[in-house]
């Protein structure tokens, strides 16, 4: 998305995490200053079985993500959330699901999971996928108890 050198459109992939939420505070504190609006991503799927979609008890899931979308968003934002960021549930894997709103994005803002140590070192896989594929700038955060002491 080419808006001459300004942003004007932060996405943010949101999984009900402490580093999604940290994400979606430091989208907050970005998109203020540049005037961007914030779109909060959050993706839910049915779990597969072998190959196939287990089709025991499949009830729920979209309901239980969005409901965890919407508790993150509160929580980063506060609940004037409603007008400054707009909430968006896709059904997918989120990797693909936040390289595909990337296109139509001028940043893209994933929380890290790590696991602190050395093998806190490692990305995972969703950060790795978006820092690889994005079609825009990506921007990584750590929770704030990641923070180098």
């Amino acid at each position: 998305m080419d808006h001459g050198s300004g942003i004007a459109k932060i996405i943010v992939g949101v999984d009900g995490s402490e580093a999604s939420i940290e994400a979606l505070r430091q989208a907050k504190s970005l998109a203020g200053p540049l005037n961007a609006k914030i779109e909060a991503i959050g993706c839910w799927d049915y779990p597969r079985m072998y190959d196939r979609y287990l089709m025991m008890d499949i009830g729920g899931f979209k309901e239980s993500a969005e409901k965890v979308l919407d508790e993150a968003v509160t929580r980063a934002v506060g609940p004037e959330s409603s007008d400054s960021v707009t909430i968006t549930l896709v059904q997918g894997d989120p990797r693909s699901s936040l390289i595909e709103a990337s296109k139509n994005a001028d940043m893209l803002i994933v929380g890290r999971r790590g696991m602190g140590g050395l093998a806190g070192l490692l990305i995972g896989s969703v950060s790795s996928a978006a820092i690889a594929h994005s079609e825009c700038p990506v921007l990584v955060v750590r929770t704030p108890a990641e923070a180098p002491r």
